[in-house]
This record gives structure tokens, C-alpha cells and sequence, in this order.
């Protein structure tokens, strides 16, 4: 009796036994062949992992800003800045200034805005305006220096609303043979521009 009870407890052992190898075995051939647990992954790795998802995902796009620059640079025209910008980066994007800037009359620590115009006047121009008392302290844009219609450059009358490069050769031709526009509603003489273009730019221009 007592023996046949001791064979029971001997076979059972050595079921015991050969699980636990078979186990073993079956875990080294993983590891073998490369199948490691999340639970073998270090725990710094998933860390760093999860840290450059969230680096990744919390990145702002690049606020971009248009600013139309004109006057006296190299290359007037609207460029495309990034939020935050001064105007001297606005004036270095366009060229720089021409020999004849009135350079000091610009505040080039100041912050460019999308949609700004910035008009950089000559040297005669800034003269003027400082003899009739003018405040000129900023950049010369947002409406704060109206273009001429009889004496403003092809590329100042391409600042306004709506004025390409052919309806400024059109101003330009209708002053030469015209002796000028009398009043600023004369500007809806030229070909293309109509009452509601001129509602436009009626704020912006002077004869």
C-alpha cells in the first residue's frame, strides 16, 4: 500500500518536472527567435517612446504673416514673414533700401502685422512731411501717407486696392494727357475702375 502510494507521488513529480523544463525551453526558443514581452521592454524605452509622441504632437504650426512693402527698397512687393517679424526683416526681404530711403523715418525695431503696409519714403518725401509737422515717428503704413494721384511712381500706385501694374500705366497715361486729376473721383475716368473699386481706395488716395 505504502508503495504503491509512493510510485503515485513519484510519477506526479516527474510530471512536475517536465512541465516546468518544457516551459523553460518554450521561453528560450522566444527569446530565440526575437518574441520579447511588453513586459521584458525597459521601462525607460516606453518612457522616452511616449515623451517624443508628446514632443511631437504639442509642436505649433509656423504662423505665417503677408506684409506689402513698397517706396524706397530694391524690390517692393508683399512677402511672406513669419509671425513676430521686425521691419528690418521686412526691409532685408525686399532688398534692402534704395540710396535715396529716408531710412530714419521707419521704426525698424517694430513688429510686422499680417495684411501691414509699409511705405518707405524718399528722402524729399520724409522732408516734407516733417516741414508740414507731420507725426512720422512709425512705418509709414495703415493709411498714414495717402498716394498722389498726379505725382505718385508706378509702384506707388500699385499699393492701392486693386491697382495692378496695367491700371497704373492707365493713371499714369490719363495724367499726362489730362493735366492731372482735378478731384479723386477722376480716378473712375480710368478703364476698370468703377464706383465700388473706388470706395476702395478713396480713404488712400489725393490729387
Amino acid at each position: 500500500m505504502n508503495y504503491h502510494r509512493i510510485k503515485i507521488a513519484a510519477i506526479a513529480f516527474c510530471i512536475i518536472i517536465c512541465s516546468i523544463c518544457y516551459g523553460l525551453n518554450r521561453n528560450h526558443k522566444y527569446r530565440e527567435e526575437g518574441f520579447v514581452s511588453i513586459q521584458e521592454t525597459p521601462a525607460s524605452s516606453q518612457e522616452e517612446s511616449l515623451a517624443g509622441d508628446l514632443i511631437e504632437t504639442s509642436k505649433e504650426p509656423l504662423r505665417i504673416c503677408y506684409v506689402h512693402i513698397c517706396g524706397e527698397v530694391a524690390a517692393p512687393g508683399v512677402y511672406e514673414l513669419e509671425e513676430g517679424s521686425r521691419i528690418f526683416q521686412a526691409v532685408a526681404v525686399a532688398g534692402g533700401f534704395t540710396e535715396n530711403a529716408a531710412a530714419d523715418s521707419l521704426n525698424m525695431a517694430e513688429s510686422v502685422k499680417d495684411g501691414m503696409k509699409i511705405q518707405v519714403p524718399n528722402q524729399e518725401e520724409a522732408q516734407k512731411l516733417l516741414n508740414e509737422g507731420a507725426d512720422f515717428s512709425g512705418s509709414f503704413q495703415e493709411g498714414r501717407r495717402k498716394v498722389n494721384l498726379n505725382t505718385a511712381k508706378k509702384d506707388e500706385l500699385m499699393t492701392l486696392r486693386g491697382v495692378g501694374e496695367a491700371k497704373a500705366d492707365d493713371i499714369i497715361r490719363y495724367r499726362e494727357s489730362h493735366g492731372g486729376f482735378q478731384k479723386i473721383e477722376d480716378i473712375m475716368k480710368i478703364s476698370g475702375i468703377k464706383e465700388a473699386a473706388f470706395q476702395k481706395i478713396k480713404d488712400d488716395i489725393t490729387v
